[in-house]
């Protein structure tokens, strides 16, 4: 602050000039009044040095005073009211300080003479105090002195640090410097082979989300922790789209087959929308349960809530209680329904709002009027476990009375003299010993003790092994034939433990204790394969003319057009979104596009499109495996079909007998029809055996008509028009290159 001259006449100021004193007295005198009004302005005696006038002062700083977020490679800057003497600024008359320590730097006048600067020579500390003093050892060209130290303050910007523990483990972003009381947002990307575990502060843990959002209130130092995913395990990697939409929990590294939950929490003014996996849906709930057998990377999805709409935020306790839907944004006095569906071992307990419950069914509705924010919560289920034991005992751990569902008891059986432990039985199975019992129900389990003989124990997964005969023990000598049949979509290929080789039946010989396990393999895949869908494969209805719909459809997954306009698509009620590449519409939970939408939403459709007719000439090109011509002259009705390639001279029907396509998970059909496809009402393809409706084409050179409450399986590649009526459902695709018309229908992208 500029410092008040210590006396003054009328706002005349009280200078120095080496070593002189000029006062203007306070004196009513009317002659020393007429001095004064002669005597206006500053002047030098070159005989006395004397001035005699106002002193220099500094009118202004750069940084001001009090500024705060100063930025790090500042320079500061005092400007005087008069032209000062160079050689009287200097580090010892203008100095810059953090605390008691002197900060180096250089200082330089400018053309202007009445403006200096301070350039320090490193960078200033971030959100730091510092002062800045101009002495009365500064003069201006006159000789005149300051006539008070000028002291101000600044601070400067506050500044977020980050670091990677291990630095290997994977890369942040979000860095840099930010405005004291501004939201910053950094994310921590595990590297492959690591995943993210929390944020923390000087040891301490604020963030278990890879994106962690906070308001600015000083410096930060942050670490993103990672740990190493494990030989067995696989990784969990978590993230937010937008970043500042909102948190994630649940990623890390765990044992192939866990059951992991993750959680998805809105930031304020977003609500969630869903999960997704490269790109695919795979939950709408923010609480997402699934068993891990692979790494996952998913993405918690978010948007912005407009300004005339309402929230509607959802959640689960415990997480792993169950799933919610219903979560989003909605028009003032919009009527609601929220539903929250349990997950094994769980029960609905109700819907609490602040704690306070609003509802004890699991499907809520109500008329929203203002944000909600609700708690779906649920009771994990409680089993006992009795055991019983004869000529032996068996041991608990733990001991208890009740055990919460997917708890694990483990049972040690010990024989009493002159037995062995045999077999459990009861709602246990095997003679695995100690064994492992996983609470999903009230148990009752036998622990079984035999007189001392040989015991043949097998083991079989993906497939059954019987034994002939059939017995808890065996003599010595005793033959015991073991013939091993694989489940559907694997094949046997091996003996392993007290056996070798692949001779199915094996015939063992019964002279020790023996544990035998039969190996199986998926059997390999049968049919043409999967056909490349290309741009198109991330639609579920995608035409080249138009999509209409009447009644209440359903479509999950992305819709558009090209090269028609989204005109062409009608009864969906279509809501722009705001960057105009996409619309949306409750009745699909994916996007609209359409070829005159934003880019490079037209140029993605073009793709889209090309790579659809390509799809469809490829599947209808194929000549391998050798096709089955015109079987059941194209009535399939009741038939059942095993994967491969049927070509059709003429259409195919299907009436309400249905179909049934049987074969393995990774097993292919290839329809070539050269006309219509014609499904009756009431049909449906039935898969059995692990068939997946994403290994199913219908190739269409005519038109598909379905008719009333079909259930139908597969990806339509249509010529021409693809027509579902009423009640019909598809699990599967709509590729047409005319048009699509659905009658309160829905589909499900396989």
């Amino acid at each position: 602050m500029i410092k008040k001259p210590t006396s003054t006449l009328y706002g005349a100021q009280v200078c120095k000039s080496r070593g002189y004193t000029k006062i203007f007295h306070t004196t009513w005198s009317v002659v020393l009044l007429l001095v004064i009004l002669f005597t206006a302005g500053c002047k030098k005696d070159k005989y006395k040095g004397e001035i005699i006038g106002k002193c220099p002062v500094v009118v202004t700083t750069d940084p001001m005073d009090k500024a705060v977020d100063v930025v790090l490679d500042k320079v500061i800057s005092i400007t005087f009211n008069t032209n000062m003497n160079a050689a009287t600024i200097s580090k010892t008359t203008f100095t810059i300080k953090q605390g008691t320590t002197l900060v180096s730097g250089t200082i330089s006048p400018t053309p202007n003479g009445a403006i200096f600067t301070f350039k320090p020579d490193v960078a200033l500390l971030p959100f730091t105090v510092y002062t800045g003093t101009v002495t009365t050892g500064a003069t201006d060209t006159l000789r005149t002195a300051l006539a008070n130290n000028y002291v101000w303050t600044f601070t400067t910007i506050p500044f977020v640090t980050l670091a990677s523990n291990p630095v290997l483990g994977g890369i942040t972003t979000g860095m840099g410097a930010f405005a004291q009381g501004s939201a910053a947002t950094v994310t921590a990307t595990p590297n492959t082979g690591f995943v993210f575990t929390n944020w923390t502060e000087n040891g301490t843990i604020v963030s278990t989300s890879s994106s962690y959002q906070f308001t600015i209130a000083g410096n930060r130092t942050l670490t993103a922790n990672f740990a190493k995913v494990n030989i067995g395990s696989f990784a969990v990697v978590l993230s937010s789209s937008p970043l500042a939409g909102g948190k994630t929990g649940g990623s890390g590294s765990y044992l192939s087959g866990s059951s992991v939950t993750t959680t998805a929490t809105p930031s304020a003014g977003y609500t969630f929308i869903n999960w997704t996996d490269n790109g695919a849906i795979v939950s709408t709930s923010s609480s997402y349960h699934f068993i891990l057998t692979k790494n996952r990377a998913l993405v918690a999805n978010f948007k912005v809530i407009p300004a005339s709409q309402f929230a509607v935020v959802l959640s689960s306790s415990p997480p792993e209680g169950g799933t919610t839907n219903g979560s989003g944004a909605y028009a003032a006095g919009t009527s609601v329904t929220v539903t929250a569906t349990k997950n094994t071992g769980y029960s609905f307990t109700n819907w609490t709002e602040n704690s306070a419950v609003v509802s004890t069914s699991p499907s809520y509705t109500f008329p929203l009027s203002s944000n909600k924010t609700l708690v779906a919560n649920f009771t994990i289920n409680t089993y006992t476990l009795n055991v019983t034991a004869i000529n032996g005992t068996v041991v608990k751990t733990p001991n208890q009375a009740n055990y919460n569902s997917g708890a694990t008891v483990q049972l040690k059986a010990t024989a009493s003299p002159g037995y062995k432990f045999l077999s459990w039985s009861g709602d246990a199975s095997g003679s695995t010993n100690p064994l492992v019992v996983t609470m999903n129900s009230n148990k009752a389990v036998v622990a079984n003790f035999v007189s001392t003989a040989f015991t043949l124990n097998v083991t079989a997964i993906n497939g059954t092994v019987v034994k002939t005969p059939n017995q808890a023990t065996y003599n010595s000598g005793t033959t015991v034939q073991l013939k091993a049949t694989p489940n559907t979509g694997f094949v046997f290929s091996s003996w392993s433990g007290d056996a070798t080789g692949s001779i199915n039946p094996l015939v063992v010989t019964m002279n020790s204790n023996k544990t035998i396990a039969a190996n199986f393999k998926i059997a390999p895949a049968i049919g043409p394969g999967p056909i490349d869908l290309g741009g198109a494969g991330i639609f579920t209805i995608l035409t080249k003319s138009g999509i209409s719909t009447t009644g209440v459809t359903s479509v999950g997954g992305n819709i558009g057009v090209s090269p028609a306009a989204a005109t062409s698509i009608t009864g969906f009620g279509l809501i722009m979104n705001s960057n105009g590449q996409s619309a949306h519409t409750p009745i699909v939970t994916g996007s609209v596009f359409a070829a005159d939408y934003a880019a490079p939403t037209p140029s993605n459709m073009t793709t889209a499109v090309n790579n659809m007719q390509t799809a469809y000439t490829t599947a209808n090109g194929l000549v391998t495996p050798a096709p089955i011509v015109d079987l059941y002259a194209g009535n399939i009705s009741g038939k059942i079909l095993p994967p491969g390639l049927y070509k059709y001279s003429s259409g195919v029907l299907i009436t309400s007998a249905g179909v049934t396509l049987a074969g393995g998970p990774n097993d292919t059909w290839v329809f070539q029809i050269s006309q219509d496809l014609t499904v009756n009402n009431s049909a449906i393809i039935k898969l059995t055996g692990g068939a997946q409706a994403k290994n199913i084409y219908w190739v269409v050179a005519g038109q598909a008509t379905l008719g009333t409450n079909v259930n139908f399986s597969g990806n339509i590649l249509s010529k021409t028009l693809i027509s579902l009526n009423t009640g019909t459902k598809v699990k599967g695709r709509l590729l047409a290159q005319t048009a699509v018309t659905l009658n309160a229908s829905t589909v499900i992208l396989p």
